[in-house]
């Protein structure tokens, strides 16, 4: 079962080196998929942005664990609905209701940026990345309701952590 939220009108956009990108969805990964100096985060969010020639930004969001998330506390009735009808088929696509994501706290305009890719099949090419620095706190229980709505039956749905440079680690 994957939720979606719709956002209201006028979600909101990003400007980067002279695109605008819309806001088109936003999910989480649990564990992080990013790391920072080599440590990986309860959570992460991306919010997944899209230009009007089709190129493709996310901004990026870690969550160590410790006080609950203010606006992930809005989605619990949600992930609750999700997580007590998680039994049906898990590509199922189901609208849990609408959203504003200007109630995300980003917390800082410190970033890391780079070109990558998208982390799941495609793998599409040529997105702009943006992790915010400050990493922000989620509660136990927010990742454990985020875990069992979402991938419940996974024990992670953060892709491995991919080598520098296409350098192998050891």
């Amino acid at each position: 079962m994957r939720p979606l939220l719709r956002w209201i009108n006028g979600a909101g956009s990003v400007h980067i080196n002279g695109t605008e990108y819309v806001l088109k969805q936003c999910h989480w990964h649990a564990p992080s998929e990013h790391t920072i100096n080599g440590k990986s985060f309860a959570l992460e969010v991306h919010m997944v942005h899209e230009s009007s020639d089709n190129k493709l930004a996310v901004v990026g969001i870690m969550y160590k664990k410790g006080r609950p998330d203010s606006f992930l506390s809005q989605l619990n009735s949600h992930m609750e609905h999700i997580k007590s009808i998680a039994d049906g088929p898990h590509d199922m696509e189901r609208t849990v209701g609408e959203m504003d994501p200007r109630h995300i706290k980003m917390g800082s305009r410190k970033y890391y940026r780079y070109m990558g890719s998208l982390t799941v099949p495609p793998c599409t090419q040529g997105v702009v990345w943006t992790i915010l620095r400050k990493v922000r706190t989620v509660s136990k229980e927010q990742v454990r309701l985020l875990r069992e709505a979402v991938h419940y039956y996974a024990k992670s749905n953060a892709r491995p952590i991919q080598p520098i440079n296409r350098l192998a680690s050891n």
